[in-house]
């Protein structure tokens, strides 16, 4: 029943930020600009708010849904129901624990094989979520760093982010696609493969923009599921996990960088460093490790 009421929300606040784009919209093309001697009556309808949500929600949406399943086929993963090996008996145990003092259902628990320490947590709502763990995580860590790991990915569940990411994805996709199309609608009226041109340029640029307000809310909630790993376990066992992942991070860089002469992400799905500064903050969706751990130490949420 609760799963349920995640994806109902899900539609209410479509609806609304629907309807409210499509009030503000009406207020402001109608009699604020023409106010001001600019009149775009003839230019925008209503129609296109509707198409600009179907699309930009819609992908979200479908994305949501099937986060899960795509979390499965990107790894060679396998489910823990009946723990076979003590670190699988301490994934099992500490999820399970950490579900019930959230008020949630308990994640399905994954395991793949992968030397480079990981973890993440996807799914469509707080009660049908999954948590996967890598074996380099658990054969890095201590017990109580993987306990701090699981705590951080239980809170980004129990803080219901991967709902609220979407929403904002949509908001922002359903921007873009409106925008867009407001702009090259003039184009497209005088010849329409320019038209068609402008908006598949526009569609780009904005979308590399949108991803800013999203990256930004992605480094929030970074600091939320440490503030949670904090509040479950003391903040120590989590600053230890950054810093072993961290440490662990940048020798396999260095190592990879010797001998093929090239950069890689290490850590691409735990993102653990994030950027320190530049233009390239923007784009990060985690923030850099020495900001998480001094977040940790003054007990900043």
């Amino acid at each position: 029943m609760r799963s349920m009421k995640g994806i109902f929300l899900l539609i209410v606040a479509n609806f609304l930020i629907f309807f409210t784009l499509v009030i503000s919209g009406t207020i402001l093309i109608n009699f604020v600009l023409p106010s001001f001697g600019i009149d775009l009556r003839d230019s925008l309808h209503t129609l296109d708010f509707a198409w600009a949500m179907v699309f930009g929600f819609g992908g979200a949406f479908i994305s949501l849904l099937l986060s899960k399943t795509f979390a499965k086929r990107a790894f060679r993963m396998q489910q823990v129901i009946q723990p076979s090996t003590p670190k699988e008996q301490l994934v099992f145990n500490s999820v399970g624990e950490l579900a019930r003092k959230a008020g949630i259902k308990t994640p399905e628990i994954w395991v793949y094989w992968d030397d480079v320490p990981n973890a993440f947590a996807t799914g469509p709502t707080r009660n049908r979520s999954m948590v996967a763990v890598s074996s380099g995580l658990v054969n890095s860590l201590s017990d109580d760093e993987v306990r701090a790991v699981l705590a951080h990915e239980v809170g980004h569940v129990a803080n219901g982010d991967m709902l609220a990411i979407t929403l904002l994805q949509g908001l922002m996709n359903t921007f873009v696609y409106f925008v867009a199309r407001m702009i090259a609608r003039p184009f497209m009226e005088r010849n329409y493969f320019m038209g068609f041109m402008v908006y598949m340029a526009l569609q780009f640029i904005l979308s590399v923009l949108a991803m800013i307000p999203i990256c930004w809310f992605s480094r929030r909630r970074e600091f939320r599921a440490d503030a949670h790993a904090a509040r479950a376990y003391g903040a120590a066992p989590m600053i230890g996990a950054l810093q072993k992942i961290d440490a662990i991070a940048q020798r396999t860089l260095a190592a990879k960088n010797e001998h093929e002469g090239m950069a890689a992400d290490p850590v691409a799905a735990l993102k653990i460093h994030g950027e320190s500064g530049g233009f390239a903050h923007l784009f990060a969706t985690h923030p850099p490790i020495e900001a998480r751990i001094t977040a940790l130490k003054e007990g900043k949420n």
